[in-house]
């Protein structure tokens, strides 16, 4: 399939497995209320659903002519993303923690050795804010890392693109709420 049918492909996947409309809104990971629920993981729970959303990802970057070292974000948002995209790529991969590790190696990018001149393309199930891809973003920056393109599932509101499109970094996202009727959620 070419990148326009891949993505296709992904957004009926989406459509039909991981939005949901409550009749009550609920909770989001941004804070704020909403009747429609996201879940890129229970969505993409089916190994040809992942394969199939992950191979999307890997074509939108290098059809935009970027190429990366490894992919990851932050966890739990990214873990499954990370790993199939790096799989369809033939790339490495890594998880950045929340917090850095309080034993042991006190690592806060687990996976890939992630440091100076690692280019790497970040990735996020549904992206609200940006507010999860941007901890991801500074803890790699930080780290020496040249975050090359990020990634989405869903975007649910627009906000991200322009933050990242300041900082120079290519936005990709599969589908946006408008495709499946949701109203954009506020800014932060």
């Amino acid at each position: 399939m070419n990148v326009d049918e891949l993505i296709a492909a992904t957004k009926a996947v989406l459509g039909e497995k991981a939005v949901t409309e409550f009749d009550e809104p609920i909770q989001l990971a941004s804070g704020q209320m909403s009747k429609f629920f996201v879940d890129g993981k229970a969505g993409l729970a089916a190994a040809a659903d992942l394969r199939l959303a992950c191979e999307t990802l890997h074509a939108m970057v290098t059809a935009a002519g970027i190429d990366y070292d490894a992919v990851g974000g932050l966890t739990l948002g990214a873990d499954h993303l990370a790993v199939g995209t790096a799989l369809a790529g033939d790339r490495q991969w890594f998880f950045v923690r929340k917090e850095p590790k309080g034993r042991g190696t006190g690592k806060q990018i687990e996976g890939a050795a992630v440091g100076a001149g690692t280019r790497v393309v970040v990735v996020e199930d549904v992206v609200s804010t940006g507010t999860s891809m941007f901890k991801a973003i500074d803890v790699l920056v930080e780290a020496g890392a040249e975050v090359v393109a990020a990634c989405t599932l869903l975007d649910r509101g627009g906000h991200a693109e322009p933050l990242l499109a300041e900082r120079g970094i290519p936005y990709f996202a599969i589908a946006s709420h408008a495709d499946y009727g949701m109203p954009p959620v506020a800014g932060s």
